[in-house]
């Protein structure tokens, strides 16, 4: 059964992920110190079942959570249940697929303005005028 539905024909099945229950870090009194209620999400890019221009693209991406071994490691401790917190990972795992599901949009090169020229130009002249005033004060 599929847990998360990413774009058409694409969708990740719960068998891929995995969850681990950790205590949360941090003060919290005695909830915090009984109660294993962070989670850590793994996702393993190779072994997944995602298209392979999504696994490429992933791997490239500059993410603190991807290792390079392509295993993405989410830690959710916002929340007090376990529920809560694993809803939060599932959330930032589909965030940082989405961010690969459409490629970025190509960039169009473009010439400065006329204007904006000119200006770049006065100010160079002003700040030349600036520099050279505050050469020696000659006496003549």
């Amino acid at each position: 059964m599929p847990v998360l539905h990413l774009a058409p024909g694409v969708a990740i099945d719960e068998d891929e992920i995995v969850f681990t229950m950790i205590r949360a870090q941090g003060a919290g009194g005695q909830n915090v110190n009984k109660v294993s209620s962070a989670v850590h999400l793994r996702f393993d890019l190779g072994a997944s079942s995602l298209p392979q221009a999504w696994k490429e693209a992933l791997m490239q991406k500059a993410d603190r959570r991807i290792s390079s071994a392509g295993v993405v490691v989410i830690k959710a401790q916002a929340y007090r249940s376990q529920e809560k917190n694993r809803a939060d990972a599932l959330e930032r795992l589909t965030a940082l697929l989405a961010s690969v599901a459409e490629p970025p949009k190509p960039r169009k090169p473009t010439r400065p303005t006329k204007g904006s020229q000119q200006r770049r130009l006065q100010r160079k002249v002003r700040h030349g005028e600036v520099k050279r005033m505050r050469g020696r004060v000659s006496e003549d």
